[in-house]
């Protein structure tokens, strides 16, 4: 199968790409989705996530995990358990631009075709590694060892200890932020690496540690304590010292609001009929309000209550900082995500076709796309490999191989 037409801003890049589930694949996603040829080498048993809520394809899966996230890369099966297989790679690494994975620390170096190794092949190589706790080379950690998912990055990080919906409940945050936000910062990183390789022709290291990624996005927690000394927790829907800044209660759902300024609050509560709320002295001024946020929340609360979200879109919607609670229902049926392609059907051979989430980044000139589904697992093997420099026979044998486990 020949590569796509290249498209994007980085149809120039070429990413070997060993990571698996959700937050390596997560960022060779967003380099895929700008037109990076990202060419994903799996096991022969495949990437887990083919397997989670999947459905088999003539035996190999395909399903929406899977679809979502590996959209625009190309699939290449090797056993890097084999010499073969160790060597096919290094042969596909030779003109690549970077190399991206998270395994444990180490894993890559006792298969013996780690850092070290794979930048004497290529000395121009950026080799992109997260995991849950970094790699020594950017820092040794105490639980350098620990395996980590997206709910322990998110414990650890930061993020739980201050998201609940009172004083004493940490609360997990509903996306896989835990390996999403780890997954966008490789790729950044990745990205940076390589324009620096590009100029001076030395490729390098890039470290990301799920736990450091969270806790660089909950920042404010960071500076809050060196400031006062306190230990921030959560804040149910609403924010620490600005208010009204929060979700609020309608007849029929839910509505956030971002309307502490001034003008913005003298909108609001006149176009809610609170002039009870207007009048009273202790909600005046942004630092009153913030003084008495709980009784303020409480008295807008009942004020929106009164109203549908429907009712509230048509009273605030542009006038402040404003938007009701939606679903993926609700989304699905709105205007904005329609006009901005967010919403994309990708092909489900045999099926009908799944919708993923679209690309984010818009850029005028050389616009990101969702081209193309995830590949079947080893669809590309026999193009990329002989692409490599392998024989025929040297490719077969690599099939051979995996056929062979797959039966077993």
């Amino acid at each position: 199968m020949s590569t796509q037409t290249p498209f994007g801003a980085l149809s120039d890049i070429k990413i070997i790409d060993l990571t698996q589930m959700m937050a390596g694949p997560y960022g060779s996603m967003i380099l895929a989705d700008h037109g990076a040829r990202v060419i994903k080498i799996e096991a022969p048993t495949g990437d887990i996530t083919r397997a989670a809520t999947g459905q088999l394809q003539g035996g190999r899966e395909l399903g929406g995990y899977f679809q979502s996230i590996d959209r625009n890369k190309e699939s290449v099966v090797l056993d890097l358990k084999t010499h073969g297989g160790r060597q096919a790679l290094l042969a596909m690494v030779r003109d690549a631009d970077a190399v991206m994975e998270n395994f444990r620390a180490g894993v890559m170096d006792r298969l013996g075709i780690g850092w070290d190794v794979l930048r004497e092949v290529n000395p121009r190589l950026v080799y992109g590694s997260l995991r849950g706790f970094g790699d020594p080379r950017g820092g040794t950690s105490p639980y350098q060892d620990w395996p980590a998912y997206d709910v322990v990055a998110q414990a650890m990080g930061g993020i739980m200890a201050i998201t609940g919906p009172d004083p004493v409940t940490p609360t997990k945050v509903g996306p896989g932020v835990g390996d999403i936000i780890p997954g966008m910062m490789l790729a950044f990183g990745v990205l940076a690496a390589i324009h620096h390789a590009r100029r001076t022709g030395c490729g390098q290291f890039v470290d990301v540690a799920m736990v450091d990624a969270i806790l660089s996005v909950s920042e404010r927690m960071v500076w809050q304590h060196s400031v006062d000394g306190s230990v921030p927790g959560p804040e149910g829907n609403h924010h620490p010292f600005l208010c009204p800044f929060g979700m609020f209660p309608t007849s029929d759902g839910f509505i956030t609001v971002a309307a502490q300024q001034d003008a913005f609050f003298k909108i609001l509560v006149e176009q809610l009929g609170a002039d009870q709320i207007a009048a009273n002295p202790r909600f005046a001024s942004q630092d009153l309000r913030t003084f008495n946020r709980r009784d303020l929340v409480a008295a807008l609360s009942a004020a929106t209550a009164r109203f549908t979200k429907a009712e509230l879109v048509d009273l605030l919607g542009g006038r402040i900082p404003f938007g009701p609670v939606m679903n993926i229902a609700d989304i699905e049926g709105d205007p904005h995500f329609a006009s901005r392609d967010m919403i994309v059907s990708v092909d489900e051979p045999g099926q009908t076709p799944l919708r993923v989430a679209g690309v984010p980044i818009k850029m005028t000139e050389t616009p990101g796309a969702v081209h193309r589904r995830a590949p079947f697992l080893g669809e590309h093997t026999r193009d990329r490999l002989r692409e490599a420099g392998l024989s025929d026979d040297e490719i077969q044998l690599l099939i051979d191989r995996r056929e062979a486990i797959a039966r077993n």
